[in-house]
Formats: structure tokens, C-alpha cells, sequence
């Protein structure tokens, strides 16, 4: 048992004297998953990972045509080897693209992804979709309509990678209820993308909202969409239950009950109760 954890100690203490090209070189041939694993067992290992090097040299084993990419245009920058291997890895294992735009839409996912997760107000998503994101494929010799449909795209997947917490929650709120900013085409956000947030709230969210936010999103969404899917009514359905229960027993109490439900214009559910005794 000692000669093996002594064996152990040797293999580890030679392993440690490897000079950092070659700590590289084995490193870049592990599984990515595996990197913040390897970065946490010395200091040494962490270091290589914060800098340019390793992300050079794994940028080029993995996208050897990556040296050759020439700069483009726009508000979204390139980054340096760290940022563009993010750009290319999210390219390849979310929207599977090929060609030129690849690491563009990387980029751009990534940028987006972070104004929402990191900043405490973001700028409105029409700017966000319009002069930052749809310009940015403009600026790079796409159509309008092609600007337009990948902006949309990364809109979708960042939507749908977003954590679920208090964070997302609010401001997926924010974007449901943000005023329809006439802006023009390509700069205005698309239906998907609109009918996108209020999905996402209904169903992954749903459990999160108070009666009055919900009502309020609620007729956000009447007001923008026609018609409006059941599941997105889980939560009136299960608040007319607790009303019939409640009425039911009102009425073996009291004889009698007017039960009115009525719908405004603004899509919000309003129940009144009236009730009288009669002796």
C-alpha cells in the first residue's frame, strides 16, 4: 500500500515538472468538459488556463482555419483566443453553422446572452435586436432579411439557455411588457421571439407569479397574440377551481350567491362576488 501511494507521489511530482508547452499540448487533447476540473488541482494548471496560450493553441487544434478568419466589421468585437474559442464552440453545439458566419453568430450569442444575464438594466431589446445585433450581420455583407432571421435565431437560443432563476424571471417580465417600438424592418423584433418570452413564462415561470403580475402579463399577451394557448391559462384555471369551491360553500351557507366573471378589454380576469341572505 505504501509503495503504491509513493508510485502515485512520483508520478505526480514528475508530471509537475513538465514545462507548460507540453502541459498544453495534453491539456488541449482533454475532453473540454473536463478543463475546469484540471484548472482546479494547482495553481500552476489555473494560470496556463487564464492565459493566451493554451486558448491559442486549442483554438487552432480544434479550427485550424481560425488563424486565417479575417476582422470584420460591426459593434461586436472579436476578442481575443479565449473569447473566440467560446464563439466558435457555441457556433458548432447550438446553431451547427458552417462557413464564414460561424463564429460571427458565436459572438453575437454570446454578447447578447451577457447584457441580459449581467447588466442590472440592459438597453431595450429593440436596440439590442436592431442596431446592435441586426447591424452587426449588415456591416458584414448580409441581407436584410438574412440579418433579420440569424438575429432572430440567436434571440431564440439565448432565450431558451437562459438560467432559471429570480433574475430571469424578471426580466423576461421586462421584455413581455415592454411597449411596441415602431422601428423599421429588420430592426423589430420578431413574433417568435415575442411569442418566445410569454412561453417561457407561462410554463417554466408560471409558479413564480403573484395574481396581479400574472393577469397583467396575461393581457400583454392577449393584446399581442389571438388566439393565446390553454396552457397558458394554468393559472386561471386552477384560480376559477378555488372560486367554485368558495362559491359552493358560500352558497350551502347562504342560500344564495351571484357569481360574475368578466373579461376587460385589457384581457385581465375579474371575478366579483355578491352575495345575499335571505331569512
Amino acid at each position: 500500500m505504501t509503495r503504491d501511494i509513493d508510485n502515485v507521489a512520483l508520478a505526480d511530482h514528475a508530471f509537475g515538472k513538465l514545462p507548460d508547452h507540453l502541459l498544453i499540448e495534453i491539456f488541449i487533447r482533454v475532453p473540454v468538459l473536463d478543463w475546469v476540473h484540471i484548472s482546479c488541482v494547482k495553481q500552476q494548471w489555473a494560470n496556463l488556463f487564464r492565459g493566451e496560450c493554451l486558448w491559442q493553441s486549442a483554438l487552432l487544434r480544434t479550427w485550424p482555419s481560425a488563424d486565417q478568419g479575417k476582422r470584420w466589421p460591426g459593434p461586436i468585437p472579436r476578442g481575443l483566443s479565449k473569447r473566440r474559442y467560446a464563439a466558435l464552440y457555441v457556433s458548432k453545439h447550438i446553431f451547427a453553422c458552417d462557413g464564414e458566419i460561424d463564429e460571427i453568430m458565436g459572438h453575437t450569442y454570446l454578447f447578447l446572452k451577457e447584457e441580459l444575464e449581467l447588466s442590472n438594466m440592459p438597453p431595450p431589446s429593440g436596440i439590442l435586436h436592431g442596431t446592435i445585433i441586426a447591424d452587426q450581420f449588415i456591416a458584414c455583407g448580409k441581407s436584410r432579411d438574412k440579418a433579420h432571421e440569424l438575429a432572430s435565431q440567436i434571440w431564440l437560443a439565448v432565450i431558451d439557455n437562459l438560467e432559471e432563476n429570480e433574475h430571469t424571471f424578471l426580466l423576461l417580465k421586462r421584455l413581455a411588457q415592454e411597449g411596441d417600438i415602431f422601428l423599421p424592418y429588420p430592426y423589430s423584433r420578431s413574433y417568435k421571439i415575442q411569442w418566445r418570452v410569454f412561453e417561457k413564462l407561462f410554463t417554466d415561470f408560471r409558479d413564480c407569479f403573484n395574481r396581479v403580475d400574472y393577469y397583467d402579463i396575461l393581457a400583454c399577451a392577449k393584446y399581442k397574440f389571438q388566439p393565446i394557448p390553454s396552457a397558458w391559462l394554468g393559472l386561471v384555471s386552477s384560480h376559477l377551481g378555488s372560486i367554485y369551491t368558495l362559491a359552493k360553500i358560500t352558497f350551502a351557507k347562504s342560500g344564495r350567491l351571484l357569481f360574475i366573471v368578466r373579461w376587460l378589454r385589457r384581457g385581465s380576469l375579474v371575478c366579483s362576488f355578491l352575495s345575499a341572505v335571505f331569512a
